[in-house]
């Protein structure tokens, strides 16, 4: 007897499911239905939960907020194993006729009631993803700083939609431009058209937040403050670039001025189209160490304690902020970017 299978797998080019009889059918983020299908899956699975959200729960949450293909399938008695298999390599979870989500060996993660979830059952992560985590969490401990386990990997190589270097450019531009400008008001304000003549293609990439402050006279001090901190995101997008050679640890001050000099001679057309990214893995393990990072930088604000390992928390967010959005976390844009940890 067949049993109709659902599977939502986050990688961009998961392997194929050789094992059926039959072709499954198939899409991915090119079809304009697979967005709208993964939010009523979300509003599904957050109906599922009767008091208050688990780490399971919110785990299967994000999942499917990554998920860039999704396979509809019918698997026959005695192919389970190779659906477990395939499962797994293919980062996916499967739901059931029976309202089931289940995680590649079967066990239940999310359900309506019946069948219960499996206390054992866990969510798939890439396995660059979990040795990236592991290196991360070892990084921490010689510092004398630990955090949960229970903390999940973030994203596998296999599962970046990454901006594009152009874009990027232009980001690390505009970044540059707002926090030159927050930096003048404390001495000598510098005109939007002023600062164009320096970052003129980092004038014409600001968001509507940003131009709005850039175009203020008198701002209030928190937003003052906000931009200011942004030259922190723009040496995070310099580095990452290849700008500049390391990422220093964020427990020091960028130095603004280095900062906006390498922009102002990379402010041109044809340095932002020759841009390059660093290869994806070394973006994801500034990703990773800085979550983690992000992690002890607010539960020490809880404990009302100080930081450990002298982080900075402006810093830290500032990088988590930028390297999220040019890892295109849930997909948004620069003045909605979410830092969850």
């Amino acid at each position: 007897m067949a049993l109709l299978i659902n599977a939502y797998s986050t990688l961009a080019a998961p392997p194929a499911p050789d094992f059926l009889k039959a072709p499954p059918a198939y899409r991915d983020r090119s079809d304009a239905e697979l967005v709208p299908h993964l939010q009523g899956f979300v509003g599904y699975v957050l109906g599922t939960v009767a008091e208050g959200m688990d780490a399971r729960t919110f785990a299967v949450i994000r999942h499917l907020q990554r998920v860039q293909s999704h396979y509809s399938f019918e698997v026959e008695d005695g192919a389970f194993e190779a659906l477990a298999s395939w499962a797994q390599a293919a980062n996916a979870v499967c739901f059931l006729p029976d309202g089931s989500v289940r995680d590649p060996d079967g066990q239940v993660l999310v359900s309506q009631g019946e069948p219960a979830v499996d206390a054992d059952s866990a969510l798939p992560y890439p396995a660059d993803a979990r040795e990236r985590k592991a290196r991360s969490e070892a990084e921490l401990q010689a510092l004398g700083a630990n955090v949960p386990a229970h903390l999940p990997p973030v994203l596998g190589a296999g599962e970046v939609r990454m901006r594009t270097p152009e874009e990027t450019m232009r980001r690390m531009l505009a970044l540059t431009a707002v926090a030159v400008r927050a930096e003048s008001l404390g001495s000598d304000p510098l005109s939007t058209q002023e600062i164009a003549l320096k970052l003129g293609p980092g004038v014409a990439a600001l968001t509507p937040a940003e131009r709005a402050f850039i175009d203020t006279e008198k701002p209030d001090e928190e937003t003052w403050a906000n931009h200011g901190w942004r030259y922190e995101s723009a040496a995070l997008l310099q580095w990452a670039l290849g700008l500049t050679e390391a990422l220093p640890p964020p427990t020091a001050i960028c130095d603004a001025g280095e900062i906006a000099l390498t922009a102002i001679e990379h402010a041109d057309e044809a340095h932002i189209a020759a841009a390059r990214l660093r290869p994806v893995a070394e973006l994801l393990d500034a990703l990773d160490a800085v979550y983690r990072r992000h992690w002890l930088v607010r539960q020490a604000r809880l404990d009302e304690k100080s930081p450990p390992a002298d982080l900075h928390p402006s810093i830290v967010y500032e990088r988590h902020y930028a390297l999220n959005w040019l890892l295109r976390f849930d997909e948004q844009e620069w003045d909605e970017v979410g830092t969850p940890t």
